[in-house]
């Protein structure tokens, strides 16, 4: 039998789902969830292997128009996924208009679906927060613009209709060999993920705009082999005042986000850690784009 492998971007607008499905269709979590939008800031690669296939996942950050620069890089990552892809999943959030609505935002799937010759399933997620009745209609809505390889009603959360999404998928992908070892689910590193699992709890835990003013570096990462591995990670901040936001008072959000990371970077390592926190103020980091490189989010493009 043939190999297939190939890359499937998913996008959409933000808080669609993007990273609850594909973590759904890895089995496990490689893309942090949040209930807020725009959590996801760089596209992250999942990579899933079978016999006699490998799809290469691309969950996207969230379709908007930039505001700052950081945006502005967050989109270029869409950009970026767009053109590799073999097959595109895109998903709307039936339980939001906004999915339906024009804007800005939906004219850049309406170009990626116009435009581009390749594949592309549309995914009706939060299926089970509609009744059927209008679930069939938007499944009849769509399959008659006749653009779509497939309609497929899906709920990531409930993992409903995922192996007739993933079969939709793999049926699009080229032949070829697999571009990873079977046994490697993402590229990333475990310091990026540390990052990520904080970031998450980040999200969790304060309002408003401080987690998007919040960056995650991790200044210091050993194993040790008789005792916990030490992560030094510096939160950083975009204004003095956001400090002492962090920090709370006498110490205890911090202490609350210290301990709620080090519990999920335990399990996602698997082993036992000891997690230092402290909190760094960089005015204006998001605007920066010095910073920006430093944290990451510049690809080699726009450092030539």
């Amino acid at each position: 039998m043939n190999t297939k492998a190939g890359y499937a971007a998913i996008i959409g607008l933000p808080n669609v789902g993007k990273s609850t499905l594909m973590n759904a269709l890895l089995g496990q979590k490689i893309s942090i969830t949040t209930s807020k939008p725009q959590t996801t800031r760089k596209r992250i690669l999942g990579i899933l292997s079978e016999e006699n296939y490998q799809v290469v996942f691309l969950d996207t950050p969230g379709i908007l128009k930039p505001a700052y620069l950081l945006q502005e890089k967050m989109m270029d990552d869409i950009d970026l996924s767009v053109k590799d892809a073999d097959v595109f999943v895109i998903i709307y959030d039936v339980s939001s208009e906004q999915s339906f609505k024009g804007s800005e935002e939906n004219e850049y799937i309406q170009k990626v679906i116009s435009e581009k010759k390749n594949p592309k399933i549309l995914v009706l997620n939060k299926i089970d927060t509609i009744s059927q009745d209008q679930a069939l209609a938007l499944i009849d809505r769509f399959e008659k613009l006749n653009i779509f390889k497939s309609v497929i009603p899906v709920s990531a959360n409930l993992k409903f209709n995922l192996e007739r999404l993933l079969n939709d998928i793999v049926e699009c992908l080229p032949e070829g060999a697999k571009f990873y070892p079977d046994d490697i689910v993402s590229e990333e590193t475990e310091r990026f993920f540390v990052t990520e699992i904080i970031r998450e709890k980040l999200f969790e835990l304060y309002e408003d705009e401080v987690p998007y003013s919040c960056e995650v570096l991790i200044a210091e990462f050993k194993e040790r082999e008789h005792s916990k591995d030490f992560i030094s990670a510096e939160i950083v901040v975009e204004r003095e005042s956001q400090k002492p936001i962090i920090i709370g008072k006498g110490g205890r959000s911090i202490k609350e986000l210290g301990e709620k990371s080090r519990r999920s970077i335990e399990e996602f390592l698997d082993r036992e850690v000891y997690l230092e926190l402290r909190v760094k103020v960089r005015e204006k980091w998001r605007s920066n784009l010095n910073m920006l490189k430093s944290f990451g989010y510049v690809r080699s493009k726009d450092k030539e």
